[in-house]
């Protein structure tokens, strides 16, 4: 950490080029002693992809910018704030804390907050970050590796909090348990006598039921999702809540509002769903109740019908609030050269579910350009029969 980066005359440069090609930039040389042109490139590129990801560090003035790879691995604003409001008590800690995201929304719920990260120069820039972001000092910093930490150390914490780096040594991305680094499953026995809640945070392709398998005595799972993208799978193990169904939390922040579905997994085998040929409205799942796998209840609790047992796509005579995408259905048609000739060179935003041709392909074949107002699903009903569904936005 270059502490001579925080000055104000630097800060200053750094906000100014924040849209000034980097490029350009670092070949023009740094005009501070010091100062590399890489760390002022670091800085700027960091400020980019945090405007949106982390605005409060953006905005907050002296924040000092890690390497681009630790900003991608850290979680958004949005999904750390959740995160903070599924756990209680007084004592967290952290044991990968990283940048510092989650330890910092932790800090603001619980009274004290242990962050610990094996990465010296990541543990400095989390400290020296929260002296900037909040006038708190209810959070210690820990750099060394964190299970011998935790292992060696005689406090309880009401709860910890674990967030496995999913990259191997040769930095390919992994997502499975046991290839993430600290390997949680090894460590189960520990992470659960030295708290009372233990919240893990998984890669979204995780398969769901392999986790439930591998993990044992899960209370929760929170699928959480940000406009439509699955970003993160949280695990909730709660050793003084008897062992009961798993409950599945759907939670999809838009920006419009926060789209929720829950139930617990069992209840989907038990569900049934009736089907119809489209009616009046269309709905379209957000990605979170497509990675819980419920197709059936989602039908039934919400009294939908089903297009195809396949499609994932439902339809109802009446609008309602719908956890995803609702359209307002203009037509129905059969799938077909005659029909489809009248959208040649036309535009619409197109959407295949349970269909044999890609979206590419019915692009190219029918001459269909990108955007507008009209969306066009292709799908197959419950019968077999190839349709397509045109639809605009309600």
């Amino acid at each position: 950490m270059n502490f001579a980066v925080l000055d104000s005359k630097v800060q200053g440069y750094i906000r100014q080029n924040e849209h000034t090609n980097i490029a350009q930039l670092i070949l023009k040389g740094s005009p501070f002693a010091g100062i590399t042109p890489a760390e002022i490139a670091q800085q700027i590129e960091a400020r980019k992809k945090t405007k949106k990801k982390l605005p409060t560090w953006h905005t907050t003035k002296q924040i000092y910018f890690p390497p681009g790879l630790n900003l991608e691995q850290t979680s958004s604003e949005i999904t750390a704030q959740y995160k903070a409001s599924l756990v209680t008590g007084q004592k967290l800690i952290d044991l990968t804390g990283g940048f510092g995201i989650d330890s910092f929304f932790f800090a603001e719920v619980l009274e004290h907050v242990t962050h610990v990260e094996q990465n010296e120069e990541l543990s400095k820039i989390a400290k020296h970050n929260f002296q900037q972001l909040s006038n708190k000092e209810n959070t210690t910093f820990i750099c060394g590796d964190s299970l011998n930490y935790l292992a060696k150390s005689s406090h309880h914490y009401d709860a910890i909090f674990i967030d496995p780096a999913r990259r191997d040594e040769l930095g390919s991305k992994v997502f499975r348990l046991q290839d993430c680094e600290p390997d949680v499953l090894s460590h189960l026995k520990l992470l659960t006598e030295k708290s009372d809640l233990l919240l893990i945070k998984t890669a979204p392709l995780l398969d769901i039921q392999l986790g439930l398998k591998e993990l044992g005595s899960v209370k929760e799972i929170h699928i959480v999702g940000v406009n439509n993208e699955v970003k993160e799978l949280l695990w909730l193990i709660d050793k003084n809540t008897p062992q009961a169904p798993v409950k599945l939390i759907c939670k999809n922040f838009t920006k419009e509002n926060i789209e929720t579905f829950e139930a617990f997994i069992e209840e989907e085998s038990k569900a049934k769903a009736e089907y119809s040929s489209p009616q009046q409205f269309l709905y379209e799942p957000n990605a979170t109740l497509l990675k819980a796998g419920f197709f059936q209840l989602l039908a039934e609790k919400l009294q939908l019908k089903k297009i195809a047992q396949h499609s994932h796509l439902y339809t109802s005579e009446k609008l309602i609030s719908f956890p995803g995408r609702s359209f307002k259905i203009l037509e129905t048609f059969p799938f077909s050269k005659k029909e489809m000739r009248s959208w040649s060179n036309k535009k619409a935003n197109i959407t295949t579910r349970n269909f044999p041709i890609s979206v590419e392909s019915i692009r190219k074949k029918f001459k269909i350009k990108d955007g507008g107002a009209d969306y066009l699903f292709f799908t197959t009903t419950q019968e077999g029969e190839k349709i397509a569904i045109h639809t605009q936005k309600v």
